[in-house]
């Protein structure tokens, strides 16, 4: 088994209770990564920090941090500064400042998932902290500093484990207010609406998300093995999606869409009550 790296040191609190923890990231990212050559002789492409003033390149030492509080005009950090601030910050624990429903923070607000072990003699307390959210049905919310950043986060369980979720604050979620050509609801028709409900009973199913696979990934990977063997490849043909343009093509859409789920798997069983609670 692979440990984890480490990203966060610090304690958390709820009440006068103070648990040493660490900070493991619970997700990754699996993208395949692609570099940029140049393509007359396949050298990998460096890019520079230029000074489009001096018209020279620019070394890291001489470079500084400013804020750009009206066009051109620059307040300028020193990095001491905000080093100091940053260490400031950093070195207060984290404190847990309510308990709340998880239900009720939409999920746009999540933004990264942390694993929380216990650290040096912190195990008792996290253990408490653990069996108190999953008797109480709540999560925590707290503020932490990381990456010299004030994050705002929940506390959660998840399986044995604590996770640290961090969430935007609400004036980092855009206004729903703003998306264009959003349409009313009466523009819904009753036929199709019916229709579309039995769609959704028709893939209705238990979430697995192993099932789940990122296919464009797998057959990128598939291409490079194609490619590094030398042998001719070819491209899939892709199926052509249907794009209702009237209300006709939107039943047609709908219940082609439909007759397709019918003949895929058997119309779902009810499932007994003990295994739903299961």
């Amino acid at each position: 088994m692979n440990s984890l790296h480490t990203v966060w040191k610090g304690s958390i609190s709820f009440g006068l209770v103070n648990i040493p923890i660490k900070l493991h990231s619970a997700t990754e990212n699996n993208d395949i990564k692609l570099r940029q050559l140049h393509k007359e002789c396949h050298s990998p492409i460096s890019y520079q920090k230029v000074c489009p003033i001096c018209d020279k390149e620019v070394k890291n030492e001489d470079i500084v941090k400013a804020y750009e509080y009206t066009k051109n005009k620059f307040v300028v950090l020193d990095e001491e500064d905000l080093e100091k601030l940053k260490k400031e910050n950093e070195d207060k624990a984290v404190e847990i400042i309510d308990f709340v429903k998880l239900e009720e923070i939409d999920p746009i607000y999540f933004e990264r998932s942390y694993f929380m072990a216990p650290d040096a003699n912190g195990g008792k307390a996290y253990a408490l902290l653990r069996k108190a959210l999953q008797e109480s049905g709540k999560i925590g919310v707290a503020k932490i500093i990381i990456r010299s950043k004030e994050q705002l986060a929940v506390v959660r369980v998840y399986k044995d484990a604590l996770l640290m979720e961090t969430i935007h604050f609400p004036d980092e979620v855009r206004n729903v207010q703003d998306v264009p050509n959003i349409p009313d609801e009466g523009t819904v028709v009753k036929k199709e609406l019916d229709t579309a409900l039995l769609l959704v009973e028709q893939l209705t199913t238990v979430f697995e998300p192993d099932k789940y696979t990122d296919e464009y990934r797998t057959a990128l990977m598939e291409l490079i093995e194609e490619k590094k063997a030398g042998n001719v490849t070819v491209a899939k043909t892709e199926k052509q999606a249907i794009s209702p343009s009237n209300t006709t093509d939107l039943m047609a859409a709908l219940q082609a869409s439909l007759d397709k789920t019918k003949k895929k798997k058997p119309a779902p069983r009810k499932r007994a009550a003990a295994k739903m609670k299961a």
